[in-house]
């Protein structure tokens, strides 16, 4: 048993409490890993406020990097001193949409279950005799994790963890909606509304892939500048209209866009991004994780005259498969992860990382 630290959320909306916890070894099929650095990502907050529902107590994070600690029996893709990243979409390789060349969403994933438990319906965190509950099979809030080795992807030994930490959700997610769930084509028009990291990786994919244009959509005008630097042809405020935001976007383009994006997690942008892309051939792709108990209400016009409405879960990658793969890209220069990094914070300063998200900083 590892004794270390750990960011603890006892209940909703309440601040992360940093407390000592006890990490159990590794069962079978297990990896205990050393956490060194991890991002902070929306999803993390959608389960303080509710929007997304999971046990409590937990340690939440899941976009990270860090190194094996130690393996339990019959784990052989990873030992210990490996650099790793933790994978929040696991891929056992046996199920139907592992063995799909279509699909990605391994079956063994706890987003949809959210039980919050290892695969024997246990945990291996313990904190003043409570049991803490893990999170989408990665729990990165802590200084040591126990994943299953179906959730780890062995990457470069020689890869900075506090930059390549993004490849586990953020850069991976966005960049992936663009190249592998919506395919963007060269010459092509494309909307991406959300500019936080996953959207600002939405432009740099739709960018990779040839887009002519690629109009980036906000509330939050300090978003542009970054936008743009990373591809975003044009950027626009839905404030600064009387008319709703997909009338905007048609009278632009001159017929809609081939190509939309929601990055936000908000039911009535993921309508407008569908009605904003061109009316028989356009795709929309939902990429924000969408609000608990929340329904959508649209014309089903929208769909019959030929659109695509698709969602993408961790951009359509093969999570064990693509990583280290995504990696050595990164490696060799193939996209930049720095400027989606705007501040970098020792663990215990948490709750200040998740005030800076929640203020759009």
């Amino acid at each position: 048993v590892i004794k270390c630290k750990a960011a603890i959320l006892w209940e909703a909306n309440k601040p992360f409490s940093i407390e000592e916890v006890e990490v159990a070894p590794p069962k079978a099929n297990e990896v205990r890993i050393k956490i060194v650095a991890t991002g902070i990502c929306r999803s993390d907050d959608h389960v303080i406020t509710g929007a997304l529902v999971m046990p409590f107590p937990i340690i939440l994070g899941h976009e990270a990097a860090g190194v094996v600690e130690s393996v339990g029996e019959g784990v052989t893709s990873v030992k210990p001193g490996d650099k790793i990243i933790p994978l929040f979409v696991p891929q056992c390789g046996e199920c139907s949409s592992c063995l799909s060349t279509k699909g990605n969403l391994c079956s063994k994933n706890d987003i949809s279950s959210a039980a919050g438990l290892m695969a024997d319906g246990t945990t291996r965190f313990t904190c003043k005799g409570k049991a803490i509950h893990h999170f989408i099979g990665t729990s990165t809030f802590t200084e040591y994790t126990v994943v299953h080795e179906s959730a780890v992807a062995k990457i470069d030994s020689a890869a900075p963890l506090e930059k390549v930490c993004l490849i586990g959700c953020g850069f991976s997610t966005g960049y992936g909606a663009a190249l592998q769930t919506a395919k963007v084509e060269p010459g092509s028009t494309c909307a991406v509304f959300g500019l936080g990291g996953v959207g600002l990786s939405v432009v740099m994919g739709c960018k990779a892939a040839g887009a002519s244009r690629i109009i980036a959509v906000d509330i939050n005008k300090d978003k542009f500048a970054k936008a743009k630097e990373l591809g975003a042809t044009d950027c626009v405020n839905p404030k600064d209209f009387k008319k709703p935001i997909h009338e905007v976007l048609i009278e632009m383009t001159g017929h809609g866009v081939d190509y939309s994006f929601e990055v936000i997690g908000r039911t009535e942008t993921m309508t407008a991004a569908l009605a904003c892309c061109q009316y028989n051939y356009g795709v929309s792709v939902i990429v924000g994780v969408p609000p608990a108990a929340q329904n959508i209400t649209f014309d089903p016009m929208l769909l019959f005259s030929g659109r695509t409405w698709k969602g993408s879960v961790f951009g359509g990658w093969k999570s064990k498969d693509s990583v280290p793969k995504l990696v050595a890209d990164y490696m060799n220069k193939k996209f930049v992860l720095e400027p989606l990094i705007t501040h970098t914070l020792p663990f215990t300063k948490i709750n200040e990382g998740f005030d800076l998200l929640r203020t759009g900083k």
